[in-house]
């Protein structure tokens, strides 16, 4: 390269540079709003730090072992993988229907299937025991049916379900909505019928968001609490969940017990937000 060569590309590359620091000043927040940025991030990170401080490390492993941990870590991924797949049932479908059908009162369904993201849980839980309770409005006709809920195994699944399907229904109308429906149209013009195109056109199009719902279904109903010890109870190896037994050990005064608990359910969630990004 001759000097001149050499000369201007120098200039191109120290060039290059202050434009780069010029962008990041002009993105630069202000003072201000990086110092509430941080006590607002301090805020949410010091009480997880604060369990990993304080957590009694010499202890996880006789705590974790013990028969009624294990029961109840064994419940909880039994009802909340039941909570799933009933939600993958009856959510997937709605979803469908919200994104694609226009009904008379959609926007009020809409709106409904969001109140159990607001609602306080102990709520959901007063009104699935008048719904389906043994004198609630469904529940004598569950009953002649065999089925009971109040106080079970299926009662915990309930409730969960109850607060966990609106993390998959608005995940997966969300997704409907933005896919292209043309290539749908394009399968039905080559003879596809509806149960073809959903399955191998749909399905593939918004899986991403489907398994992304289903995550956020699943760690929600893990980490539900009001609704199930309203309406199923905290019956040890029925209805005790993990997060039930997190609060009955530390109102049996055994903090360290519920330190260890609680930071286990932290590595859980942990876990599952790396699996969503």
């Amino acid at each position: 390269m001759t000097p001149l060569g050499r000369w201007g590309a120098g200039t191109m590359r120290r060039g290059a540079v202050a434009d780069d620091d010029d962008e990041g000043l002009r993105h630069r927040p202000p003072a201000a709003v990086t110092a509430v940025a941080m006590v607002g991030a301090a805020f949410l990170v010091l009480p997880l730090l604060a369990l990993m401080i304080r957590a009694p490390w010499s202890r996880i492993g006789s705590v974790l072992q013990t028969p009624a941990a294990l029961a109840s870590l064994r419940l909880s991924l039994t009802t909340t993988l039941s909570a799933v797949a009933v939600s993958l049932v009856v959510g997937v479908p709605l979803a469908w229907v919200q994104a694609r059908v226009t009904y008379p009162g959609r926007s009020l369904v809409r709106a409904v299937l969001t109140v159990p993201l607001v609602l306080p849980p102990v709520v959901g839980g007063i009104a699935l025991l008048l719904a389906f309770g043994r004198r609630g409005v469904a529940g004598p006709a569950l009953g002649r049916a065999g089925i009971v809920l109040p106080f079970t195994t299926a009662g915990a699944v309930a409730a969960e379900v109850f607060v966990a399907l609106p993390f998959l229904v608005l995940t997966v109308e969300g997704a409907l909505r933005a896919t292209d429906r043309r290539v749908e149209d394009a399968a039905r013009t080559l003879g596809a019928g509806r149960w073809t195109v959903f399955r191998s056109v749909t399905l593939p199009a918004i899986r991403p968001s489907l398994v992304a719902g289903s995550v956020l279904c699943w760690a929600r109903a893990l980490g539900e609490f009001g609704a199930t010890i309203t309406f199923a109870g905290n019956l040890q190896g029925r209805t005790q969940t993990l997060p039930l037994f997190v609060y009955t050990t530390f109102q049996g005064g055994d903090l360290d017990a519920a330190v260890i608990l609680s930071l286990a359910l932290l590595v859980i969630a942990l876990l599952v937000l790396s699996i969503i990004r």
